[in-house]
This record gives C-alpha cells, structure tokens and sequence, in this order.
C-alpha cells in the first residue's frame, strides 16, 4: 500500500491550516512567503529543544543502541510525559523505532543488540538486573506496524493478557475487561454480537483496533505504537488518529509515524531524528511552524527522507 505524506513548510503562512484535520481547514488559505527562523545548520548534532518534561514517566539519559559494534542510537535524552502523545519522526533507518523498542527492553529479542545508558519509569531503571520483562512489557506495551491478531476468537484474543497475568477471579470479571477493552478501542459496537468469531477475520482497520484493546486489557500505563496506521486505509486511519486521542486521558502514548500530517494532529510533543541522532524536540505545533534546525527544516518540508 502506498503511504502519502505532504510536505509542511515552516516559511508557510498556511502552516497552522495543514496541521488541523480536514474538517477543521478555514479557506482560503494565504500565499506563501520566503522566511526562514533555522537558527542550527545540518552539522550540530546537539539535541535541540527541550528535551526533560515536568510530568515525565519515563526518562532517557545518554541511551546508546549498538548492533553488534555499529551504532544504532546515540547518546539520546528524552522525557517522556504523563497523558501524553509524543511522535516520533525522521527519515527511514534513523533509529525512532529502535529507541521505541528499547522503551520496553523488546531489543532483548534481537541477538547481538546492546543498549547503554539510563531509562527509567517512575524513577525506577527498567534495565535493572532485577527486572522481569514479562510485567513490564505488561505495563508498557506495544502496538505493531501490521495488526498481529492471535489465530483465536476476539474475546480470546482480549482475555488472554489478563488470564495470563493472574488479573482476574472470575469468569464475569474477564467478560467485564473484554467488554471494557473493546469500548474503549472503539470496536465493541462492530463486535459484540460475534466474539466467539475469529480475530483474524476482522478488517485491518478492525484487527489493529482489536490489538489495541489487547495492549489495554492488562491495564498498561505507556503504550508504544510503531507506525500503527502504515498498512490502514484513510478511513481505518482516522478511527485509530481519533482513539489514540482519546486514549492519551488514560495513557502515556509514544508513536513513531512516517506521516507528517498524522504527526501533527495526534501528538503534542515532537521529536526528530537523523541518522541515529535526536536532532530536536519540542511542541509539535513549534517544530512543524518554527524548527530550530536545519535538518528538521530539510525533512519537514520532503527535501529528503
């Protein structure tokens, strides 16, 4: 499927109208005018921007990813706030997804790969040699690129994680969850008279709505989403851009997106990387109108990536 981005400049007068949702675009917009505000050139390799956050659940200091000796990831900080949506943006092969991953120690399944450096949630290190993953995986999960379903029923495929993690007593406490879950990924009114159906039969745009709801049955606090919406139809795409805004009043939410405009309306917080650099970060409306840097100016406005 071929995936659409648009390019947003920050010279644009029309800046803010690209960055609100279709329905929402007064008209006309203004002509354009040449202006720039870059204040870094494409060589600084310093994170611009303020990268702690008063609010933070998670906190990322001097974090490196290396494959085998090649670095991935280098020397990246980052707060990730509480009830927040921060996206992650930058070309293909710049190490966003492999900075999601390490946000819940999934590059521990990738042979030969090796993270440096402090992460922590809640002030505790969950790089710590006491820490078992299979919980914290639990309280910060993650939603693929491609809707992954489990070969069983829809209620199975929700009451699975809570079954496993001992959440439950009582056969009406896990229908409550199922049913709780599915509401809230906006999918129980499509579903709820075929639950003993399979999983796998659902559409795409229904399946990774129902991955979701599984991802918040075991009652996670962040919720990791890699490029959730690349294999979606436009219409699937604004189911999931509009539950991703109402789950960010119960969750921390982190989403890597290679689209510009999905970037803009669901997130409130930004941040580019470049070749395994985080280049700059900040509030989305200010590093799409106003980038501080040049790289970020260059792949905002399609002149690479």
């Amino acid at each position: 499927m071929t995936t659409y981005t648009a390019s947003i400049s920050m010279s644009d007068p029309n800046a803010e109208h690209y960055l609100l949702a279709p329905h929402e675009r007064a008209s006309p917009v203004k002509p354009r005018e040449k202006a720039t505000n870059v204040k870094f050139d494409r060589d600084h390799r310093e994170t611009i921007g303020e990268y702690t956050s008063a609010s933070a659940r998670i906190r990322c200091r001097n974090v490196d990813v290396f494959y085998g000796e090649k670095p991935a990831v280098q020397d990246i900080n980052l707060d990730i706030g509480n009830n927040q949506v921060i996206a992650l943006i930058g070309p293909s092969g710049c190490g966003k997804s492999t900075f999601l991953r390490c946000l819940n120690r999934m590059n521990d399944t990738i042979q030969d790969c090796r993270v440096t450096g402090d992460i922590s949630m809640d002030g505790k290190p969950i790089y710590g040699q006491d820490v078992d993953v299979v919980p914290l995986r639990a309280q910060v999960g993650m939603v693929f690129q491609k809707p992954n379903p489990f070969p069983k029923s829809i209620f199975e495929n929700v009451a699975y994680g809570p079954r496993i993690h001992g959440l439950v007593n009582a056969k009406s406490e896990l229908e409550e969850i199922v049913e709780k879950s599915l509401r809230r990924a906006g999918l129980w009114d499509e579903v709820k008279d075929r639950l003993a159906q399979p999983g796998t039969g659902l559409s795409g745009g229904q399946q990774q709505r129902l991955c979701i709801a599984r991802t918040i049955a075991v009652n996670p606090e962040v919720i990791l989403m890699d490029e959730p919406c690349s294999a979606l139809d436009p219409i699937a795409t604004a189911k999931i851009e509009q539950l991703i805004d109402e789950l960010r009043e119960l969750y921390t939410i982190v989403i890597v997106t290679h689209s510009m405009q999905q970037a803009a309306r669901v997130s409130q917080r930004t941040a580019y990387f470049h070749l395994g650099h985080l280049i700059e970060v900040g509030e989305t409306a200010q590093v799409f109108t106003h980038p501080q840097h040049q790289l970020t100016e260059d792949y905002i406005t399609g002149r690479f990536g």
